[in-house]
């Protein structure tokens, strides 16, 4: 807009075209009185969005002005909304004075965005809130990760093809990318910004500014300079959102691809860690062993699950933990039940934005902390040895805010209300002028009576004129000379005397004045913790992990968990497992064994659909990912070696965004296990070669699990419905066939869900559509077709062996164009007299057909 365009808009629009010019992809809601007001285009966006009233007022350069509102009160609900349809919010707060030179001033205090939100009201409780930024250069990654509300700042680096399977792993509510960058993300809100943000020694720069140290040698990210460069670029936009300083972000944790059992997004989906395959958030593994007292460990527990340990020491360290505490369990659980979320309380106290009952709540649990600390000190475990040191923070965090706020402060600073009585004089003052003015007066007015002998005279107050005397018109001669006369009304007069302006004064401001008071001790109350938010964070941390040790031995005792064994020999031994979540869904689970070594690294799993053989695999993985997570794992005794991950091709999906079928999806996840998985790695393969024709499939099918056996030679569970497969064990040692059975009583199946040992005999698909509800007139005419089917078929197998040895027949007559071909000598050939040998071949085949 050119200067002469601006200058013809009101002063007001000048303002908020000036504001708006700095966030054009950013909705702005402009602080007008008690509402937030958006204009123009933003206006129209969010009337739809919010749905609430678009309407026209008025008009600014000859333009009218499209408008729609939300009221300063609820403004919660309404950014809510926002992010979760991916947008961002700048909000504009008035900051001046009301002066009559044009517009009070105004200016974005902070900017919302998907993820930089740090409100309780727009945070999920069991679940962290993280922005991620994403540095590309040739076949590399570098991801930065910051929970801005938990002050969690995290960096790794990855190959470009594990650039989904990490987001899947962080699923992240923002994603930055340079504008340069050839990637995409569905389904999460992405703001891309300039290249030379990713810019490595503007990075290192920023950050050791943020840390405050001379570099980040400490932080053990020398080698990642990707990921460095994307934790800068990250940090600066925080930064800008936040409008100030992030105190609570004070290092970076580095992830090395070694430190996790790894896992694609494939496998994350599959084993239905947090999520369904349906995206529902139960029934899951996460909401099943959720039995965390606070928010802040059900949120360490989903971040456990989604990273499981390969360091050892560490998993016993947790486990020594959780068997140690199950006494204690229930005791802590009740203290740690009455905490607030004190990390995300700790991160407003940084950010300057705590509410009242932030702090009230901060208080109280720093109240019953030395009690926590106390009780753990009594059992001799590292792990318990090294949170109890972050149960005692300093004596004086709590004495200030028990002196300070009351026991029941009010919402909002606001509002007053918050300060407790006898904290501070001043303060006390001024509430005694409002809540003893009455008092005053009659004192006043008692005394006035008895200066002047006037029995009549009275001390009121009104609007209009504030306190006042009034004296008949009968007793102005007893008037004293110290009274001013403020008004003049029929039948008496009004005064003022010096001691009644006095307390006016202090009257009549004291609202005000007290409420400024109150707000100037809470921000000097904020001033005063903002040494002590690293001290309370780690008290935080400490808090939600020893919440999760403790819901570890609950769950022991409630699930009847055992101690997984890690072993350094190459085995996976799995005696009675169960699969957790499909337990808690039916009345009856069949326990089931599972053993794997390198003399039987793949289990060729046969059997009928809904016999069991995905639930058995899932059922292997879960108890794998739960070992190595520290926690307890639902099986009768386990025994493991070492793991690096944990890979999947389970289910049948399309993508159509991505423009894949089913079986290009099959056929994507079968190629990322072959390319990537190694001698330790898991592998569950069920059903592989579905999506295509039968001998396609079956041809792959029978591939696959030759390479996985001869080649790659990891641990493998392989479910199928290709019978002809079971015959790989008379050539691969190390292949080992097992089967769920099932059993038909009359015209019904019965599945007993018990892995055997041996193939599998029949598939049972009839009974099963049958079951499902299929006309039974389908039914009856696919077993007639079936019954043809298996008449015409080789005798050797009912489904027709691909790879089984051909019947003997008797040996046919050859083929004179054959014999021709013998004779051939190719290389002795000028090319005339191959084409002519070619017409003459052509020619025997036509005369012998």
């Amino acid at each position: 807009m050119n200067d002469k365009a601006f200058s013809q808009h009101t002063p007001m629009m000048q303002q908020y075209l000036r504001i708006k010019a700095e966030y054009p992809d950013t909705l702005v809601l402009y602080r007008m009185g008690d509402f937030y007001e958006l204009f123009f285009d933003d206006a129209i966006k969010a009337a739809k969005l919010l749905d609430i009233t678009l309407t026209t007022r008025g008009q600014s350069a000859g333009t009218p002005i499209k408008m729609a509102g939300v009221p300063f009160h609820s403004i919660e609900q309404y950014l809510a909304k926002l992010v979760k349809a991916g947008e961002s919010a700048a909000i504009c707060e008035q900051v001046g004075e009301v002066t009559n030179k044009g517009p009070v001033e105004r200016a974005v205090v902070r900017v919302i965005t998907p993820g930089t939100l740090t409100d309780s009201a727009l945070l999920p409780d069991a679940r962290d809130v993280l922005i991620v930024a994403v540095h590309v250069q040739g076949n590399r990654v570098g991801l930065a990760s910051l929970s801005l509300s938990g002050g969690r700042f995290r960096i790794t680096e990855a190959s470009l093809s594990q650039f989904n399977a990490e987001l899947e792993r962080l699923q992240p509510a923002e994603l930055l990318l340079a504008d340069g960058a050839a990637l995409s993300a569905s389904g999460i809100a992405t703001r891309r910004i300039a290249d030379w943000q990713f810019d490595f020694d503007s990075a290192t720069n920023l950050l050791s500014k943020q840390f405050g140290t001379s570099d980040l040698k400490g932080f053990g990210c020398e080698d990642l300079p990707l990921a460095v460069a994307a934790a800068g670029a990250l940090l600066q936009y925080v930064q800008q959102t936040q409008r100030g300083a992030l105190p609570h972000i004070t290092g970076l944790a580095v992830e090395r691809n070694d430190d996790f059992i790894r896992m694609d997004a494939a496998t994350r989906r599959n084993l239905e860690i947090s999520e369904t395959i349906n995206r529902d958030a139960s029934p899951t593994l996460f909401s099943l062993l959720n039995s965390t007292a606070t928010s802040m460990g059900a949120r360490l527990l989903r971040d456990w699950l989604h990273h499981p340990l390969r360091n050892r020491n560490a998993i016993q360290e947790r486990l020594h933990a959780s068997q140690c505490l199950t006494p204690l369990a229930a005791e802590i659980h009740a203290v740690l039940g009455n905490w607030s979320d004190i990390e995300r309380i700790v991160t407003r106290i940084a950010l300057r934005t705590a509410r009242p009952r932030d702090l009230s709540a901060l208080r109280d649990a720093l109240g019953t902390a030395p009690a926590l600390a106390q009780l753990i000190s009594t059992i001799e475990t590292p792990a318990l040895a090294r949170l109890s040191g972050h149960f005692r923070p300093e004596s004086r965090i709590h004495t200030g805010l028990s002196a300070a706020i009351k026991d029941e402060p009010a919402t909002l600073i606001r509002d007053g209300g918050v300060i407790r009585d006898e904290f501070d004089a001043e303060l006390d003052e001024l509430r005694g002028m409002q809540n003893n003015a009455s008092e005053f007066l009659l004192d006043l007015e008692k005394r006035e009576r008895e200066r002047t002998g006037i029995a009549n005279l009275r001390v009121e107050y009104n609007r209009v004129h504030g306190f006042y005397i009034e004296i008949t018109q009968g007793q102005l001669d007893k008037v004293p000379d110290d009274y001013r006369r403020r008004q003049t009304l029929k039948n008496a007069e009004r005064f003022i005397t010096p001691e009644l302006k006095v307390f006016e004064d202090k009257a009549l401001s004291a609202g005000e004045r007290s409420l400024a008071r109150e707000k100037f001790l809470y921000e000097q109350l904020l001033d005063q913790l903002l040494p002590h938010v690293s001290q309370l964070h780690a008290l935080a941390r400490a808090a939600a992990e020893l919440d999760v040790l403790c819901a570890n031995a609950l769950n022991a005792k409630r699930f009847n968990l055992s101690v997984p064994v890690f072993v350094d020999e190459d085995r996976i031994a799995i005696q009675g497992g169960r699969h957790l979540v499909v337990e808690s869904q039916v009345e009856s689970f069949i326990a089931n064994d599972c053993d794997l070594s390198r003399s039987r690294q793949l289990l060729l799993i046969t059997g009928p659909n809904m016999g069991g053989k995905s639930t058995y695999m899932r059922q292997v993985a879960q108890i794998a990912l739960l070992a190595h997570t520290g926690s307890l794992v639902p099986a009768a005794h386990v025994e493991i070696g070492c793991i690096d991950q944990i890979m999947t091709r389970i289910g049948a999906s399309d993508d159509l965004a991505g423009g894949r079928s089913t079986f290009m999806v099959e056929m994507t996840e079968a190629a990322a296990i072959l390319n990537n998985a190694t001698m330790n790695s898991l592998v569950l393969i069920d059903e592989i070669g579905r999506g295509t024709s039968t001998f396609d499939g079956l041809a792959l099918a029978y591939s696959i699990a030759r390479q996985l056996a001869e080649v790659t030679r990891c641990y493998s569970l392989f479910a199928t419905h290709y019978f002809e497969l079971t015959h790989l064990n008379a050539e691969l040692p190390n292949l080992a066939n097992v089967h769920l059975d099932a059993v038909e009583m009359k015209d019904k199946i019965v599945f007993l869900h018990k892995l055997e040992s041996g193939p599998a005999n029949k598939s049972y698909g009839l009974q099963v559509a049958q079951l499902a509800g299929v006309p039974k007139s389908v039914v009856r005419a696919a077993r007639k077709h079936l019954e043809k089917l298996e008449t015409t078929a080789a005798p050797v197998s009912a489904q027709g062996g691909l790879f089984d040895q051909p019947a003997i027949t008797p040996e046919a007559a050859p083929h004179p164009a054959l014999d021709a071909l013998d004779d051939l000598r190719p290389d002795e050939l000028s090319p005339r007299e191959a084409l002519e040998k070619l017409y003459q071949l052509k020619q025997m085949r036509d005369l012998n057909r």
